[in-house]
């Protein structure tokens, strides 16, 4: 069966949807009722008679502090004047939202928003692997530091301390003396 036209969404505008909420990778029900062609309202009413499909792994309700932070990220409103606090689906619950709208192109676009949400754990685990690999480098650093510390000191201890030379005394040894003796008095004082 060939696609229709207009229907594909570019990966990219997928993932530029996808937030990080309660440390889960969510996307909204206004940026999820945009890419399935659909009215917020609409998803929202689909979900709220299906609820029993949409355990709390799959959605959740945003608090008034999340959301204000939220908006508070984007210069202006995308929202509007909502009356309520917007839903965040997870990946699961976005393939569900599209299961519960059954429209064709929210079955389409669900396949895109699938591999976004793949696309961003297999980035994630990328930068897991990385960051587990400059821990372990900067441990060994931190052990050859000490070693090489160690090290320094060990060579100071074997090399010969270079024994003062007494200083030459520059002017008139005459002068020295009387000058020597006054600085012996004023200290006495």
């Amino acid at each position: 069966m060939a696609k229709p036209t207009g229907l594909i969404v570019p990966l990219e505008r997928v993932e530029a949807k996808i937030l990080l909420i309660r440390d889960e990778k969510v996307i909204l029900d206004s940026d999820l009722a945009e890419l399935y062609g659909v009215q917020t309202k609409v998803l929202n009413q689909a979900v709220r008679r299906n609820l029993d499909r949409f355990p709390p792994d799959f959605m959740l309700r945003l608090s008034k502090e999340e959301f204000q932070n939220l908006r508070s990220q984007f210069v202006t409103s995308r929202w509007g004047g909502c009356r309520y606090t917007p839903y965040a689906f997870t990946e699961h619950g976005a393939i569900m939202g599209a299961s519960v709208l059954n429209s064709d192109r929210a079955v389409q676009v669900s396949i895109y928003v699938v591999r976004a949400f793949v696309k961003l754990r297999q980035a994630l685990s990328a930068h897991k692997e990385l960051a587990k690999e400059l821990a372990q480098l900067e441990k060994k650093l931190q052990t050859h530091d000490k070693q090489i510390g160690a090290l320094v000191i060990a060579m100071r201890e074997l090399m010969p301390v270079p024994k003062a030379k007494p200083q030459k005394r520059i002017g008139y040894l005459s002068e020295l003396k009387s000058h020597d003796e006054k600085l012996k008095k004023a200290r006495r004082k």
